[in-house]
């Protein structure tokens, strides 16, 4: 994959009228390739029983594309999903819910349980689904590196899947929720982190002590906090406040320049 030097030239790419790509080898990189609208271009694919969702070309890299709770029913996960294949990786987004993901109005649900809900998707649970996803990519898909971007829920599985052996080889995760110190202890891979400052599910204290077990690691790794973003910021950004529009698409860039980093 290619190596960019800076998100001014990434943006500055992307604000040439009528551009599209840097050259013929190298994906297209300006703001245009992030779809916070529209319909999804992907496709639907059954494997071993877990739906997949498929997205951009083939590509040596892989994007594992592990959702939030809301699941790859939710327009927005499947139009970053798309924005990660225009970026030039074949990505690819399992079911994590088995087509039963939490509600998109979660909060206006007070019926909703999510205590059950997270039980029900505790890691014994969703462990062997992604296991899955990686399988279907390295053996159908002829994939020849893993990396991992998750969000919220899909947070800690990034991390989760870092570990020794579990198949993914560089990481990324967007307001990691339910994250366990042993968790990024066990990561053998480089790591990045984008932050929201208003993310009520880790406050600046967690932030700290998340950012000393990284730098324990030895591996690379990153971690930027978002300015006016809140929980969910990396998928579910209200895009009209600028703050958070910015916030989306610069953690969807770190993302990027991360993988095409450390791949």
């Amino acid at each position: 994959m290619p190596r960019f030097t800076s998100l001014v030239a990434l943006l500055s790419i992307g604000a040439l009228a009528g551009a599209t790509s840097v050259s013929e080898d190298c994906p297209p990189t300006g703001t245009s390739i992030i779809a916070h609208s529209g319909d999804p271009v992907g496709k639907e694919q059954l494997y071993e029983g877990i739906n997949m969702y498929v997205t951009g070309n083939t590509s040596d890299v892989g994007v594992l594309y592990l959702t939030d709770v809301f699941g790859i029913q939710l327009l927005e996960n499947k139009l970053l999903a798309d924005s990660f294949g225009r970026a030039g990786y074949l990505t690819v987004a399992p079911d994590l819910f088995n087509g039963t993901p939490a509600p998109g109005d979660i909060n206006g649900q007070p019926g909703f349980n999510t205590t059950k809900f997270l039980d029900d998707h505790r890691p014994e649970v969703s462990d062997p689904i992604i296991e899955t996803a990686i399988d279907f990519m390295r053996t159908t898909l002829g994939v020849k590196k893993v990396v991992a971007t998750g969000y919220c829920f899909g947070g800690r599985y990034t991390f989760r899947f870092l570990a020794e052996g579990k198949g993914v080889d560089v990481g990324f995760a967007a307001h990691p929720s339910l994250l366990e110190d042993a968790e990024i202890s066990a990561l053998k891979g480089p790591a990045s982190i984008a932050a929201a400052d208003a993310d009520e599910l880790t406050p600046a204290a967690r932030r700290s002590q998340i950012e000393a077990l990284l730098l324990e690691t030895g591996f690379p790794y990153s971690l930027a906090l978002y300015g006016g973003t809140q929980h969910g910021f990396g998928v579910r950004a209200n895009i009209s406040d600028p703050k958070q529009k910015f916030g989306k698409e610069e953690a969807f860039f770190q993302a990027i320049r991360w993988f095409n980093a450390w791949a």
